[in-house]
């Protein structure tokens, strides 16, 4: 199984996962061009993907989704919630249940429920009977059933939206500090950090900080909290960007 990301923040967000003949795109935050050029860079053509996935109808998640199925005929998996609020129509859909495990051709998606601002958002553990990759972003909190679901990955996307520090003293109003920092917001470095804490890493492979903001965070903070946890050297941590992602990452 390998996973590479088109790019991940408040502008836009696209992952790919891929097991034997199957490849998905998780979330398409990017417009149409956008997204072909990224996938491009990636050595993917539309017709490859086997399918999206939705965690969310939030715009730099959701916004490319309807265009990019439309024009390739591509199935969208998503949530009950999240399909009635992208009020869209003529695409193949497949709704999904928070709580129970599906296939998509080579890969097994289990998704699970997270506290977000969103209709039923949901993010997603794949695996391909070996190994398994865990992405948790757009999580205002931590909760037992996140953790219990992500332990034990052989790697990990984890959102590490923000630093608080940055976030009280920035240029943000009251109220989205309170948006982006509440339990229904994004993590932060130090949520992050203590949710890796709490999880089995024995077989991590691969660790990528993901969804830092641009105003709020610096890499360095967001790499520095996950490798204290991981007592490892800060230069095995990745970080997803926003303009160019991160290159195909292989599990092995």
């Amino acid at each position: 199984m390998k996973f590479a990301s088109l790019g991940s923040g408040s502008e836009g967000n696209a992952l790919l996962v891929s097991a034997g003949g199957t490849r998905v795109l998780m979330d398409c935050g990017f417009g149409l061009n956008e997204t072909l050029s990224r996938l491009a860079r990636l050595g993917v053509e539309p017709s490859d993907l086997s399918g999206i996935l939705v965690t969310h109808e939030h715009g730099d998640h959701a916004r490319g989704v309807v265009r990019l199925a439309r024009k390739f005929g591509l199935t969208v998996w998503l949530t009950h919630g999240t399909w009635r609020n992208l009020q869209e129509s003529g695409i193949r859909v497949q709704e999904i249940s928070p709580h129970d495990v599906f296939a998509i051709g080579d890969l097994e998606v289990i998704p699970y429920p997270v506290p977000h601002d969103a209709a039923e958002p949901v993010q997603f553990v794949f695996g391909d009977g070996q190994h398994r990759l865990g992405v948790l972003t757009d999580a205002g909190c931590a909760t037992p059933h996140i953790e219990s679901t992500l332990d034990g990955c052989d790697a990990l996307v984890l959102e590490c939206n923000h630093d608080r520090e940055m976030l009280q003293n920035g240029h943000y109003p009251a109220s989205l500090k309170q948006r982006v920092g509440g339990r229904l917001g994004h993590l932060s470095n130090e949520q992050a950090a203590g949710i890796l804490a709490r999880l089995e890493t024995g077989r991590l492979q691969h660790l990528l900080a993901a969804h830092l903001s641009a105003q709020n965070n610096q890499p360095s903070l967001a790499v520095n909290a996950l490798s204290a946890v991981m007592g490892c050297a800060p230069d095995w941590i990745g970080v997803a960007t926003q303009a160019g992602g991160f290159d195909w990452r292989e599990i092995s």
